[in-house]
């Protein structure tokens, strides 16, 4: 009676469960256990279309808040409530689109978090998370979580107005690029088409910036001290440096072609480059006492959940005094005030470290001995080797430190991907290169024929005149090459190395990893190509419509649209690899 009693307990409101659980208990010879499991599938079908989600249900025990509060682990089991409803979403953790985020409702309401993702208030949602009910909130809990629920409000009512240009990711938070003909138009990115990252609602504006102060820990949490906008400005000399910031996930939507990865679908646009200027963080340390054996310099923004969690993160210490690595309190942009979207009044620039810690809307810094304990600082942006997925066992001991320095970089921009391009004998073909940690760009190849030969590009003088190992912004590169005769398709690919030698991995998949951060592989870009009508082409193209009237006449049956793939098929010509290996005999011939 052992399955009985779990199929009581654990799937009355999981009719999918239910189902294959009177399949299992009949193989097991159970008939009480099948009888029930039968009972339940046909009354679990009607209930689910005459209640609504998280309503209470007579059949289901009573739990109390503080047994809820004791599930946050997979160990234990995860347990979340909406409305009177609690759920074992344990299981569900390791499909859940976004990734480990879910684990912010561990042990509490998902309601408030719903109010910030809207995309959750669907059928199909509402389903998935009645299949993982498990038992009703009891009345003392119902009533503590009512007590202390924040006033709902729409968060993002007064989101900052967007450049109709970027390619929209998510909404709310609203999370886009922009189109990748776009972004190497300048060597500086224009503000409207920087690439905006947001983990939570844009915060209401500082309308007086001289009001607002930041609050500076520099020897501990303990003792802190509050900097004006004024003080900055006024007391620190104003540095500027041009860096390039790169989401963690760009490349993403690449990665998730190898295998499902979590998080949001970026193209190769989630970068961009901008004169950031403000104050050099290690001056307003010093001049705050800071204590040198501190590790870790901890940053919280004012961007927050329903439950008031901050978007935090941290730098090592080191990083933050180095004056060499150039960090930033900035609070201009592109010689503006920054826009809210990239962190008004004063965000975090950290160059050649990923855009995950280099925290916007800056109300805090504390020097520290740990980490930020935030959860994008423990619980996201880190390192996982392909062999470990949400279904791993204990999946966090297999994580790696947090990532800081992005490694090298290069994407194509144009032309874009799949795109017919008109061309003569040649074709241009730019794109960006960069890496992390201030190594400039040596060197950019680019292949024709899906790396069987390579070409390298010509890089921008302005990249290449940065100082060394002060390589803050990308290397645009440029490359204008024949087309070798007859090709009618090209598979593009592009590689960098940096100043330390450092190379791209040739694919995805020895990279992959569950969170889809960090892809850094070959760049590949198929183009079909398009070739101007010459006289000889009319010739032919007249021939041919004499021949296809003649048998017309001959054959009435004969219609345009039969002739017409056969017409074009002709001229559709593979490219020998040996031709391509003569045309291109000057091209170096690298790993």
């Amino acid at each position: 009676m052992r399955l009985a009693s779990i199929l009581r307990r654990r799937i009355v409101a999981r009719p999918r469960v239910a189902a294959r659980a009177v399949g299992a208990a009949l193989a097991t010879h159970d008939l009480s256990a099948a009888a029930l499991a039968a009972v339940m599938l046909l009354g679990t079908s009607a209930l689910c279309e005459d209640e609504e989600p998280g309503s209470v249900r007579p059949e289901l025990p009573t739990v109390g808040l503080s047994e809820v509060r004791k599930h946050v682990s997979r160990e234990k089991g995860i347990w979340v409530v909406y409305k009177r409803g609690v759920y074992d979403i344990t299981e569900f953790c390791a499909r859940h689109p976004g990734g480990t985020k879910i684990l912010l409702a561990a042990g509490k309401s998902i309601e408030p978090f719903w109010q910030l993702f809207a995309a959750h208030h669907r059928a199909d949602v509402y389903e998935m998370l009645e299949e993982c009910r498990i038992g009703n909130l009891d009345e003392v809990g119902a009533a503590e979580l009512a007590a202390t629920a924040p006033p709902h409000s729409d968060a993002y009512a007064n989101d900052p107005d967007r450049s109709p240009a970027l390619r929209v990711n998510s909404t709310e938070p609203f999370n886009a690029e922009p189109p990748s003909e776009l972004l190497m138009n300048d060597f500086v990115t224009p503000n409207d088409l920087f690439f905006v990252r947001n983990h939570l609602p844009v915060p209401p504006p500082v309308e007086d910036p001289s009001a607002w102060h930041l609050k500076i820990c520099a020897r501990g949490p303990s003792v802190c001290h509050h900097v004006s906008m004024d003080d900055l400005k006024r007391t620190f000399d104003k540095a500027t440096v041009t860096a390039t910031l790169q989401c963690a996930g760009n490349r993403r939507r690449e990665m998730a072609g190898v295998k499902a990865v979590k998080g949001l679908s970026w193209d190769k646009t989630a970068i961009g480059t901008a004169r950031w200027s403000g104050a050099r963080l290690a001056d307003v340390l010093r001049a705050h006492g800071v204590d040198d054996a501190m590790r870790h310099v901890q940053f919280e923004g004012r961007d927050a959940d329903a439950t008031g969690e901050r978007y935090g993160a941290s730098i090592p210490l080191a990083t933050a005094l180095d004056p060499r690595k150039d960090v930033l309190l900035a609070y201009e942009m592109n010689g503006r005030d920054i826009p809210r979207d990239h962190g008004h009044p004063l965000r975090v620039i950290v160059p050649g470290t990923v855009g995950a810690r280099q925290v916007k809307y800056l109300d805090k810094i504390i020097c520290a001995n740990t980490e930020s304990p935030s959860f994008w600082q423990t619980r996201d942006y880190k390192g996982f080797p392909p062999n470990v997925d949400y279904s791993t066992t204990d999946y966090w001991s297999r994580a790696g430190p947090s990532v800081q320095e992005l490694p090298v970089q290069s994407a194509i921009t144009e032309p874009a991907a799949d795109t017919p391009v008109d061309v003569d004998d040649t074709i241009t073909i730019r794109g960006y290169a960069w890496s992390g940690g201030g190594r400039g760009i040596v060197r950019v190849d680019v292949s024709l024929d899906d790396g069987h030969t390579w070409t390298q590009a010509d890089l921008d003088p302005r990249a290449t005149a940065q100082e060394y190992n002060r390589s803050w912004a990308w290397t645009p590169w440029e490359l204008t090459v024949d087309v070798p005769d007859n090709a009618t398709t090209l598979t593009l690919v592009c590689k960098a190395v940096d100043s330390s030698y450092n190379a791209q991995p040739e694919s995805v998949a020895p990279i992959w990893n569950m969170r889809g951060i960090l892809n850094n592989a070959y760049h590949r870009v198929t183009v079909h190509l398009l070739r101007p009508q010459t006289d000889d082409d009319d010739d032919e193209e007249e021939e041919e419509e004499e021949e296809d009237h003649f048998a017309h006449l001959a054959s009435s049956s004969s219609t345009f649209s039969d002739r017409a793939p056969t017409r074009v098929a002709g001229r559709i010509a593979t490219f020998p690899q040996k031709q391509q290996q003569q045309q291109q005999q000057q091209q170096q011939h690298t790993p």
